[in-house]
């Protein structure tokens, strides 16, 4: 199971607004966008996927501590699917403070669940990464956009389960193909 959590804002953080200006006017009030520096209210989202299946949202307000994380995480949405899936699962997530502290840790060795090994510093070579960006797509082609919190919870909520399985599947089954071009560029930069 590929596993991360993610930040979504009703503000968008996006870097891609592009506008021409005259020379010497970079800081007059119609060329600058006020922007909040943490993306403005939102909520940090959890999900896992594996081949042929995903998890059910996570939806929260608050930051991923390590209680949060075993309680709402590994024992509801990963303990059920590494007993659906037996001896052969396997738990990649990203290495995250809140992922590596003795009470999770405890918890993956009672619930018999085995954690990818990732060295530190390496690239991030996790499908899932595109996930979230196919689901940041799909909210800010809303039209309407969500204007408040409860929308957005909405709105990632749908969008979500509208994602067809087959594109989360066609993620995964890159691995080796991403995981090859990486070696081979050295850990730089590949076209995934």
């Amino acid at each position: 199971m590929f596993s991360d959590e993610s930040r979504f804002s009703l503000q968008s953080d996006c870097r891609r607004t592009f506008i021409w200006r005259a020379p010497g006017t970079r800081y007059h009030q119609e060329n600058t966008i006020e922007r909040h520096r943490d993306g403005g209210a939102g909520w940090l989202v959890w999900r896992g996927i594996i081949l042929g299946s995903r998890t059910d949202l996570h939806v929260q307000s608050v930051t991923m501590t390590c209680h949060i994380y075993r309680d709402a995480i590994l024992e509801q949405h990963i303990r059920l699917f590494r007993g659906a899936m037996g001896a052969e699962f396997l738990l990649r997530d990203d290495s995250a403070r809140p992922h590596r502290v003795n009470i999770v840790d405890e918890c993956l060795q009672s619930e018999d669940i085995t954690r990818m090994d990732w060295p530190a510093y390496s690239p991030d070579l996790n499908p899932i990464e595109h996930v979230w960006d196919m689901l940041g797509r799909r909210i800010a082609a809303r039209q309407p956009p969500p204007t408040c919190l409860p929308e957005l919870r909405r709105a990632l909520l749908d969008e979500w389960c509208n994602i067809p399985q087959d594109q989360i599947d066609n993620l995964i089954l890159s691995m080796p193909r991403r995981c090859k071009a990486c070696i081979v560029s050295s850990g730089r930069h590949t076209p995934y």
